[in-house]
């Protein structure tokens, strides 16, 4: 595993770990709110809870990524890098925001396409 490949791995880690920390203790907070473009606080309140299981998906993803740096695993790497880009896609479709597919997805299909080329 050379230094770029444990460098996009990592980016794409940390980006999840960042999901974990918004949708887990900042999803009824106004950063939160804007970030996910809530309707309002009552909605953030409503689905905290929704929002921070989707939270903690988000940091097993990250500590999976971190474990396959640490293991020089590109097999674990490339399904996790997958399962990104799946979410990515999905969430891109299911919201119909552009953005999410370029901050989720793409840092993911950059590190994939990488670690398959090594």
């Amino acid at each position: 595993m050379n230094a770029l490949v444990i460098f996009l791995i990592a980016i794409v880690a940390f980006e999840h770990i960042y999901f974990l920390i918004l949708e887990m203790f900042f999803w009824t907070k106004p950063k939160g709110i804007k970030t996910f473009g809530l309707k309002s606080k009552t909605f953030a309140e409503e689905t905290k809870i929704l929002a921070a299981n989707q939270g903690l998906y988000n940091g097993f993803l990250a500590a999976g990524l971190l474990f396959s740096i640490v293991e020089r695993d590109l097999k674990m790497a490339s399904f996790l890098l997958i399962c990104v880009i799946i979410a990515g896609i999905y969430g891109t479709y299911t919201t119909k925001n552009r953005k999410l597919f370029y901050i989720q997805a793409v840092p993911a299909i950059l590190a994939v396409t990488v670690t398959l080329i090594n």
